[in-house]
């Protein structure tokens, strides 16, 4: 129950962290587990010699770890058949005080490249990007700063994304009195980018299809109320100083446009799996990864296919790659195609939603609502199809 529980404070889906979890107890000499898990708590009964026993946890609040998450499955999978409860408490104990791969500063560091590189995909000029690349390294640092005093979560994600967003609009407004371009639409949701809870939404989604209603339920129900306190942040600002909806013309379509936009998508994935406290080698794979994905998608909706089945199409692609790489590099599936295709998020229609909500134009936000929820859908889907193409038992019922 606590390998189980460490997976799920480490962003595992509920269906993965079952199976490892019936690992590990036929390696311990149980005979049959049954696991009820929630997300937030777990019951299980284990049976062995004709005794059973019935155990509850409180699995606490839940995170993101692909290294600790990597590391706690790598256990559960070279377990022996020989395992004692002494050596599996041993192994847990050690994985759970490993410090974090990188200094808080890297990390926010890693986050603003993310989030300008994330600007400059959505149209944003030099200015745009650099400005979200500060707004976006504060923000994250905050909010690290933050999460050590164990505050709410949803109070500090809304604090985050009104901090955020308002040291761009002040860049902003610095900015076009220096003489500099205006910086348009694309940062301002660039800057808040980090607060995508990308884990618990794809999580959600695979436990759902897995018929873990209970816990994909309680994920995504978590999910969207983080999306909502970011939603909340963002809004304030908007509604304090309201920006313009429209941005700067996308660049032609030329050599040059596809190798910046190659040297984005790279960052960008990359300075997700940095977040994500993924390995280096994970790192530069995500990279790989959304370069690929992300360029696909955005070739394709070049050429005039709906952003949506674009945006499927780039997350399966990702979702492909991954369950080829997965075997050879030994990490979950999850740590290379999250980070790998947040860089999709339809930066542009979320923003106009915020802003024409916060303005009162419901009408118009809600449209803008509608397709950033088609393409966002889409990154999911696309994710999920992965598996039932690669994974046989995906696709029967068990």
């Amino acid at each position: 129950m606590r390998l189980g529980s460490m997976m799920l404070q480490a962003g595992s889906a509920a269906f993965r962290v079952r199976e490892w979890m019936e690992t590990v107890a036929s390696r311990l000499g149980i005979e049959r587990l049954v696991v009820h898990i929630s997300v937030d708590g777990m019951v299980a009964t284990a049976w062995r010699d004709g005794m059973h026993v019935t155990l509850a946890s409180d699995n606490g609040p839940p995170g993101i770890d692909a290294w600790r998450l990597g590391a706690l499955e790598r256990l559960a999978r070279d377990a022996k058949e020989d395992l004692t409860t002494r050596t599996l408490a041993a192994d847990l104990d050690a994985i759970a005080a490993a410090e974090p791969l990188r200094p808080a500063v890297v990390v926010s560091l890693a986050v603003g490249v993310a989030s300008g590189a994330f600007a400059y995909l959505n149209g944003g000029n030099p200015s745009g990007v650099f400005a979200a690349f500060a707004a976006g390294s504060l923000g994250q640092l905050l909010r690290l700063f933050l999460a050590r005093g164990r505050l709410n979560q949803y109070a500090v994600t809304a604090l985050c994304a009104a901090i955020a967003a308002g040291l761009y609009t002040v860049a902003a407004v610095l900015l076009e009195r220096g003489g500099m371009p205006p910086l348009g639409a694309a940062g301002f949701i660039a800057a808040a980018l980090f607060l995508v809870p990308g884990f618990p939404l794809v999580a959600a989604l695979l436990d759902l299809i897995q018929h873990q209603t209970v816990a994909g339920l309680v994920r995504l129900g978590y999910a969207f109320f983080i999306l909502l306190a970011a939603a909340l942040g963002l809004s304030i600002v908007a509604a304090i100083v309201p920006p313009g909806i429209s941005d700067a013309p996308p660049p032609p379509v030329d050599a040059a446009t596809y190798l910046l936009r190659a040297v984005a998508c790279f960052l960008g994935g990359a300075g997700f799996a940095i977040l994500y406290n993924s390995s280096s080698r994970t790192v530069l794979v995500v990279g790989g990864l959304a370069l690929i994905g992300n360029g696909v998608r955005l070739a394709l909706h070049d050429h005039a296919m709906a952003l949506p089945l674009a945006t499927f199409i780039g997350a399966l692609t990702v979702g492909l790659l991954a369950s080829w790489l997965r075997p050879h590099l030994h990490e979950p599936r999850m740590a290379l195609t999250v980070p790998g295709i947040i860089i999709m998020v339809p930066g542009i229609y979320a923003f106009q939603a915020i802003v024409l909500f916060a303005t009162g134009d419901v009408t118009r936000g809600l449209e803008s609502a509608v397709l950033a929820g088609f393409v966002v859908g889409a990154m999911a889907v696309g994710l999920a199809a992965a598996r039932f193409i690669t994974l046989r038992k995906w696709r029967l019922e068990a």
